[in-house]
């Protein structure tokens, strides 16, 4: 019998070629798409999907129903408490049409169904084949309402994102082809070669390096170079952006652009309006996206491209390949919360890229957590527990009955509120919570591996979960699985605490469905303390002393099935000041009230 090798892994590969032409008084453009697509599953794929993303900004569309059906719709999105997309005219919404498509030169079919072309191939691609599709297309830039669009709130003329025919993503679950509803994104990666062709008062910035800066100016150019003069009023620009999944640009007539090399890093630039009251903080700015480039760095991994720019634009934050929109409109300490969280996906989005969709947990949690970790040292906050918002939202969640399992796709949660709380804070904690199961030192070392091995892979759950196994020894399967398939809560609880002869009978109980390993901390009247550790039995490991000047007693494994355990204090009771569980309170427990005993005085 033959050996199973099963740890096989592939994925598709694009490369876009783009020449697109922008009306910046029509807001309308058009261009032209060569793109070379690589299938490397072992599957004969006989149609392909493009997304055509500003379908959305249109009356009826799937996201104006959806805004208009939720009981708790983005703010960004309504006026007058109805959607802003309702109301928009043909001059004013979105779109983006295909004109014409061909397969290695040969016409073929395609029909456009909201956000989604779906394409049937003249001929199948097969496994290990490739094809070249050619395409026209153009479009219309809808008014700003979420991520994209022109004329935002703070008057930046072009957010650029999801604005060209993108084709969707195949991976072993087969196609993605998601219609633009509200949430995130999955996307193949590739190599970009754009040229954008528009009025040259526009200063540009986005994903990729600029081939022209010499030719473009507008703070590209090599200090003291002279730049050539064009005939005409358009200027192109053209950009490379080397293994990416997305392209994002913007673009305004006021905008400043300033740079700054991160020591042993990229280059950094700053796109952002010429409006006195903005540009104090977006100085003050430069200097802790540095910071936090190289905070990144260090405890993920390091940043893999030579550019990274900050750009004015969208309508809060969000994170493209090698650059991110924010708003610029903040106080400083806000500024720079939005520019650490938005760059720290640079790392979990748009160099892993686990499926946002399915996974969003993945991508905004581990984004969550990091940023957390940044902000506290950058900005100085020695909080005592920087995850506290993260756990309080999600209490806040369970308390409601509003919870869905992490497994339910970003687009189909009853509330946004539900799925904030679910991708953002209850993935933040899956991450801190894993520390307290393995060891903070152990988490780190995790974080770092899980980037190593699976960047530029859309990885999956199992994979950070199979990395943290790797790297604690520790099998977790049990906590991957309860924490993010089910809403089991974790609630453990101090039951008694009663004399026992001269020692001390503490009885613990396990009221939540959800496994855990319990830290308890114990205070004596004489001002010693102590901790004990009951570890998991189905996690078949220990981590090490979390408190190294305290000393520790490991327990017997506490099984999940018994819903009691017993622990024995060397100790009178009378010499017992205060019992605690969890003291660092990592573990999402949603009774903290019985966490904690106290003499009676």
């Amino acid at each position: 019998m033959e050996a199973q090798n099963n740890t096989s892994y592939w994925q598709q590969h694009v490369d876009y070629s783009m020449d697109v032409n922008v009306d910046v008084e029509k807001y309308q453009y058009s261009g032209t798409q060569k793109l070379v697509y690589t299938n490397n599953s072992p599957d004969v794929l006989s149609r392909v999907y493009y997304h055509l993303f500003f379908n959305a900004f249109q009356p009826g569309s799937e996201m104006d129903m959806r805004l208009q059906s939720v009981a708790d719709p983005d703010g960004r999105m309504m006026a007058d408490g109805k959607s802003r997309i309702a109301s928009l005219s043909p001059e004013e919404m979105g779109y983006l049409r295909v004109n014409s498509l061909t397969q290695d030169n040969q016409a073929v079919s395609f029909v456009e169904e909201g956000t989604i072309l779906v394409v049937e191939l003249i001929k199948p691609i097969p496994p290990g084949g490739k094809t070249t599709f050619e395409m026209t297309f153009n479009g219309q830039i809808p008014l700003q309402i979420r991520r994209s669009g022109r004329n935002s709130s703070e008057g930046v003329a072009l957010s650029m994102s999801q604005w060209y025919p993108k084709l969707a993503e195949y991976d072993f679950e087969g196609w993605h082809a998601d219609p633009y509803i509200a949430r995130e994104f999955h996307g193949v990666w590739g190599d970009f070669d754009v040229k954008l062709t528009l009025d040259k008062k526009y200063v540009v910035g986005g994903t990729g390096y600029l081939q022209n800066p010499e030719e473009v100016g507008h703070g590209y150019e090599t200090p003291g170079s002279k730049i050539k003069k064009t005939k005409g009023k358009t200027l192109t620009w053209h950009f490379k952006a080397p293994m990416v999944h997305d392209f994002m640009w913007a673009a305004d007539p006021d905008y400043l652009h300033d740079t700054l090399k991160v020591e042993n890093g990229p280059m950094l630039h700053f796109f952002y309006k010429n409006d006195k009251e903005i540009v104090e903080n977006w100085k003050k700015l430069q200097p802790k996206t540095a910071e936090a480039m190289q905070f990144f760095n260090k405890n993920i991994g390091d940043y893999p491209y030579e550019q990274y720019s900050v750009i004015q634009g969208g309508d809060g934050g969000m994170e493209y390949a090698m650059s991110t929109l924010i708003t610029g409109g903040r106080n400083f300490g806000s500024l720079v919360g939005v520019m650490v969280h938005e760059m720290a996906h640079s790392w979990f989005q748009h160099v892993l890229a686990s499926n946002e969709s399915k996974h969003e947990w993945m991508d905004e949690g581990f984004t969550s957590f990091i940023s957390s970790l940044c902000m506290d040292q950058i900005m100085d906050q020695k909080k005592e527990n920087p995850f506290a918002g993260s756990y309080q939202g999600y209490y806040n969640l369970v308390a409601s009955g509003k919870e869905q399992p992490q497994t339910t796709h970003a687009d189909r949660y009853e509330l946004n509120f539900a799925y904030g709380v679910a991708a953002y804070s209850k993935g933040a904690i899956f991450l801190s919570q894993l520390g307290y199961i393995i060891g903070q030192d152990k988490l780190m070392e995790t974080l770092r591996k899980y980037y190593q091995d699976f960047k530029f892979k859309h990885p999956t759950p199992n994979d950070i979960k199979r990395t943290a196994e790797k790297v604690s020894g520790m099998e977790l399967d049990w906590y991957l699985t309860d924490w993010t398939q089910t809403t089991n809560t974790i609630d453990y609880g101090i039951k008694a605490v009663e004399a026992d002869g001269q020692k001390t009978k503490v009885s613990l109980e396990r009221i939540g469905l959800m496994p855990m390993p319990i830290d308890i901390l114990v205070l004596y009247n004489d001002g010693t303390q102590e901790t004990f550790y009951a570890p998991l039995r189905m996690m078949y490991g220990e981590k090490e002393n979390p408190y190294p000047n305290l000393k520790r007693t490991v327990l017997q494994d506490w099984p999940w099935a018994n819903t009691n355990y017993d622990l024995i204090l060397d100790k009178e009771l009378n010499n017992v000041k205060a019992i605690v569980l969890d003291p660092s309170q990592l573990m999402a427990d949603v009774n903290e009230e019985n966490n904690v005993w106290q003499a009676q005085e």
